[in-house]
């Protein structure tokens, strides 16, 4: 038979409870009118300013602490197995609305019409949308783009990287070097594309004409003809790659720089005392040590070349069989209105990017499991 005083206690453990359930909802409550606001409010904008740094500041701590204490008021065991959902349950749940919720919608809008309102078909015709997608010309001309953005762009961004990387290395001058190489990725990737749009700019042949673009203007200085670079298939798509390179070199630098500066002096030193060059030290020490980074840089540099949108965009448009994936989806989405075709596209896309992604979290982890 339980006492008095056992009845008090689960009584009062019981009032805590509750009270930190009421306090919560009450903190939830408070946030959400917060947030209604700042969507409808007309008060001046330097009110909605500063309500807006308070409550995305104060509001979030104010959440964290009161559901820790929440947590905190269950008996022992639910206490310790819940708290850690506190700190990450937020990080999750804006995941899965901004993330998962809508690859579930995208998916279903996939099997939809032109409007996303009504299915597409019924039985196998259901799947029009992705049998649109891996049959048409133009997207097939699309996925052979994006397989030359991936093979070459990324080797080449990596090369180059691993190059500047090691020579660099050895140059009191490195920190010149590296912030010259580094620069572009300051601009963005719509600046980078009209940045190079007036170098392989072409203004055609005429009388008194004069080109104005940079790649012109030296072929026109070498005694050749202008030539419209971007108009030029296929080749076209190799002078839209070297912008990427131009992009990405810098970021590949950096990463695999700092790899290279984690490798012992001793190893290399070793090398060159049993007689290696510095060519066979480089294949035999420096490559192998740093291999998980450059896996690393790799998979980062394909998944960019896979998403690649905005230098096609500012550049071509797609035009001129230049068009890549993302591309299409943006035309088939906004231009000509087909929400179904562009669902499926999208759905493409992330399939395409899921293994690469996967990969690279295997590597990490085992990496991680090494150390």
């Amino acid at each position: 038979m339980e006492t008095p005083q056992k009845d008090s206690s689960a009584l009062t453990t019981l009032g805590r409870i509750l009270l930190s359930f009421l306090v919560s909802i009450a903190t939830f409550w408070g946030l959400w009118q917060v947030f209604l606001f700042l969507r409808d409010s007309d008060a001046p904008q330097l009110v909605i300013i500063l309500v807006a740094i308070l409550w995305g500041v104060g509001g979030v701590a104010l959440l964290f602490v009161v559901l820790n204490w929440f947590v905190e008021q269950l008996p022992g065991e639910w206490g310790r197995k819940l708290q850690p959902f506190v700190f990450i349950g937020p990080a999750v749940a804006i995941m899965a609305w901004y993330l998962i919720i809508p690859v579930f919608r995208t998916l279903i809008l996939s099997f939809k019409g032109p409007l996303g309102q009504e299915w597409i078909g019924t039985g196998w015709a259901i799947f029009n949308n992705y049998k649109f997608a891996f049959t048409d010309r133009i997207m097939l001309e699309t996925f052979r783009n994006n397989l030359l953005w991936m093979v070459f762009g990324t080797a080449l961004s990596v090369s180059f990287g691993l190059l500047v990387a090691v020579l660099a290395d050895r140059s009191k001058f490195e920190p010149i070097y590296k912030a010259i190489i580094f620069m572009p990725m300051a601009i963005s990737f719509v600046g980078a594309g009209v940045i190079w749009k007036f170098v392989y700019t072409y203004r055609g042949v005429g009388v008194g004409i004069q080109e104005i673009g940079l790649l012109n203007a030296i072929v026109i200085a070498l005694g050749w003809e202008s030539q419209p670079w971007l108009s030029l298939p296929p080749w076209n798509n190799f002078f839209l790659i070297i912008i990427m390179v131009w992009l990405q070199t810098g970021f590949a630098m950096v990463i695999i720089s700092s790899a290279i500066k984690g490798i012992p002096d001793e190893l290399l030193e070793s090398a060159r005392i049993d007689g290696a060059t510095e060519v066979q030290a480089f294949f035999g020490i420096t490559v192998p040590y740093i291999k998980g980074t450059l896996l690393t840089v790799t998979t980062t540099i394909v998944i960019f070349s896979l998403k690649l949108f905005d230098i096609v965009r500012v550049m071509t448009g797609g035009n001129n069989g230049t068009n890549v994936i993302a591309n299409e989806f943006y035309l088939q989405r906004f231009t000509y209105g087909n929400t179904g075709r562009a669902s499926a596209i999208a759905i493409i896309l992330l399939i395409a990017v899921v293994p690469v992604i996967v990969y690279n979290l295997r590597e990490f982890n085992k990496d991680r499991r090494a150390f």
